[in-house]
């Protein structure tokens, strides 16, 4: 018999909110995170906007011990599972140890930390490098920083499928729960906004130039001419229902009902066909119908061609203008491993309010004909099952089905 493995813990990291309660108010009131880079001077490079997670107070509390050790986007990846498991009333002391695994996606790891340590190492030379270097740039540290931070010994793992990556974890932690583990956090956390980053994001001719945060990032839109980069994601306490439901957690956000992955290496080409069997695997996994899901939070590449073969995925699959589409990362910029558990933390909260966030900055007119883009102000609507869809670099395509407490 397989569990139903359920969300009872939200941690939120974004650019327009820390804390999930923060984050889902600037949602819902249209708030955007995008906005001039802080980080460095940027003024030389093409990529000038970018969604900044701001500083917060716990930052300033964060131990010494662990600061020469960790990237800001790893510190970022611990608020996130702290902030997770505080809002699942988690202890992890309280538990044994290997009955908690963790699985946090990200593609890059501490990759600011990695630039400063090289440029130590061909300014000064290699005595300068950071004993530190040998696992903070690393991909999976996020994962294993949590893991022993909060003595988590259980299952670990990360997947590296960039903008899909952060559905792949949980997925992956979701199968570790109905194999018997009792607690897993996942989601994922990831960011490029340093020199190094920028760098790389520039030559993908991918992300839109200039500094008018409000045309940064028009998914769907005729206009649409990349997309806006950002930082940040979130993490989520996994457990079996009947595990929650025995220890009386003080919530059940919904469940992670269904999952579904693809391999599309020529989407434009293909229609979305990758797009669209992910979702079909994922809506028989959870034994629902297209017509059984209420609200569809979209990848929305910001690229014409991208964006076209999406609408013929959800065309596919719902029919013209079958069900709203909900984009909130044009608040946020595209997060890579961190933006689709971002939209799985969305998903949760919109079933549990009954609200499906409005896509800023897009205008109705300018949408293709074939979607029902939520745009202007968020619908206020029953929603009782979410599909979230990701497309990473390469050919990764993964989706996810949301239902209900």
């Amino acid at each position: 018999m397989k569990h139903e493995v359920v969300v009872t813990g939200i941690g939120v990291v974004a650019p327009n909110g820390v804390g999930s309660d923060d984050y889902w108010k600037a949602v819902q009131a249209g708030e955007s995170g995008i906005r001039p880079i802080s980080r460095f001077d940027a003024s030389g490079y093409p990529i000038r906007l970018a969604g900044e997670v701001p500083d917060f107070p716990a930052e300033t509390e964060f131990t010494r011990r662990l600061m020469p050790q960790t990237d800001r986007l790893t510190r970022l990846a611990l608020f996130a599972a702290e902030f997770a498991l505080e809002d699942a009333a988690v202890r992890p002391e309280e538990l044994p140890e290997y009955s908690m695994g963790v699985a946090v996606s990200s593609s890059t790891g501490g990759l600011e930390f990695g630039q400063r340590e090289l440029q130590a190492l061909w300014g000064s030379g290699w005595e300068s490098v950071s004993a530190y270097m040998s696992f903070a740039w690393y991909y999976a540290v996020h994962t294993g920083q949590i893991s022993i931070r909060n003595g988590m010994r259980g299952p670990g793992g990360v997947v590296v499928s960039e903008q899909a990556g952060g559905l792949d974890a949980i997925a992956f932690a979701r199968r570790r729960v109905r194999k018997g583990t009792a607690l897993m956090t996942a989601g994922g956390l990831d960011g490029l906004i340093c020199p190094y980053g920028v760098a790389i994001q520039s030559a993908t001719g991918e992300v839109t130039g200039g500094l008018d945060a409000q045309s940064a990032y028009l998914p769907f839109d005729r206009e649409a001419a990349g997309h806006a980069i950002g930082e940040g994601g979130a993490v989520l306490v996994l457990e079996s229902r009947e595990a929650a439901e025995e220890r009386r957690a003080p919530r059940i956000y919904g469940a992670i009902a269904g999952y579904g992955s693809a391999f599309d290496p020529d989407p434009e080409a293909s229609g979305g066909d990758g797009l669209l069997r992910a979702a079909r695997t994922a809506l028989a996994d959870a034994g629902l119908a297209a017509e059984d899901v209420d609200v569809v939070f979209a990848d929305a590449a910001g690229s014409v061609a991208l964006d076209r073969a999406e609408a013929d995925a959800l065309a596919a699959l719902f029919g013209e203008r079958g069900v709203p589409v909900s984009v909130p990362k044009t608040m946020t910029g595209r997060l890579l491993s961190g933006g689709a558990p971002l939209d799985v933390a969305t998903a949760l909260l919109a079933i549990r309010d009954g609200v499906v966030p409005a896509t800023a900055n897009v205008r109705r007119e300018a949408v293709d004909p074939r979607i029902d883009l939520v745009t202007g102000t968020a619908r206020q609507q029953g929603v009782r099952a979410a599909l979230v869809l990701a497309r990473g670099r390469g050919g990764f395509a993964s989706a996810m089905v949301l239902t209900g407490a």
